[in-house]
C-alpha cells in the first residue's frame, strides 16, 4: 500500500490541494503544481476550472475511472433532484467509500484493496467489488481475521477524522450500518468539492 500512498500524494501535488487533509501532504509545503513552471501557471479557463473540479472529485475517491464517472454522471442526471447532489450521493455509496468513511481503513486506496481481497461483508455476504453501490439500511462488516490486521486497528484508533452522521459504526464489533445517502453538505471533504462544475463539464 506504500506505492498507493506515494501516488496519493502525487495527486495532491498535481491538483494543488490537500484532498484528504493529511499533514504529510506535499501541498502543505509547496501549494503549486510540480515541474519547472508549476508555480507560474496561467489562470484557468472556464473549461480548465471544470476539468480541475472533475480531477479533484475523481482523486478524492481514489481515482475513479473516467468510464465509471461518466456512468455516475448519466445516472445522476437521470435521477430526480439536483444532479450535483445526486452525483456525490452515488460516489458516497460505493463500497470502498463506505468502508473508508467507517474508518475500517486509513485511506480510500486501502479501502479498494481491502474490498478486493474479500475482507468485507454486505448483509452477511462477501462482496469484493469496490464499486458495488450500498443501499440505505445495508449492514457492512469486516471478516473476523481482518479485524486483527494492524491496518484496521490503527485506522479505527486514528483521531484525525470522524465517522459521518449518515452511517453508524460499532468499532469493537467491526460492523457498521449505512443509514442514508448524504447531501454534499454532510460529506466530510478535507477540501471544497464542486460537483456542479463536474456536471457542467460532462454536459458541454
Amino acid at each position: 500500500m506504500s506505492k498507493r500512498l506515494s501516488s496519493k500524494f502525487k495527486i495532491d501535488r498535481r491538483l494543488g490541494v490537500n484532498l484528504w487533509g493529511k499533514a504529510k501532504s506535499p501541498v502543505e509545503k509547496r501549494n503549486y503544481g510540480p515541474g519547472q513552471h508549476g508555480a507560474n501557471r496561467k489562470k484557468l479557463t472556464d473549461y480548465g476550472v471544470q476539468l480541475h473540479a472533475k480531477q479533484k472529485l475523481k482523486g478524492v475517491y481514489g481515482n475513479v475511472s473516467e468510464k465509471q464517472l461518466r456512468k455516475y454522471y448519466a445516472e445522476a442526471v437521470r435521477r430526480k433532484g439536483d444532479s450535483s447532489e445526486n452525483l456525490v450521493g452515488i460516489l458516497e455509496t460505493r463500497l470502498d467509500s463506505v468502508v473508508y468513511r467507517m474508518k475500517f481503513v486509513p485511506s480510500v486506496f486501502a479501502a479498494r484493496q481491502f474490498v478486493n481481497h474479500g475482507h468485507v461483508l454486505v448483509n452477511g455476504k462477501k462482496v469484493n467489488i469496490p464499486s458495488y453501490l450500498v443501499k440505505p439500511g445495508d449492514e457492512i462488516s469486516i471478516r473476523s481475521k481482518a479485524k486483527e490486521m494492524a491496518l484496521v486497528i490503527d485506522a479505527l484508533a486514528a483521531t484525525d477524522r470522524e465517522v459521518p452522521e449518515y452511517m453508524e459504526v460499532d468499532a469493537k464489533a467491526g460492523t457498521g450500518k449505512f443509514i442514508r445517502v448524504p447531501q454534499l453538505a454532510d460529506i466530510p471533504y478535507a477540501t471544497q468539492m464542486e460537483p456542479n462544475l463536474v456536471i457542467e463539464f460532462y454536459s458541454r
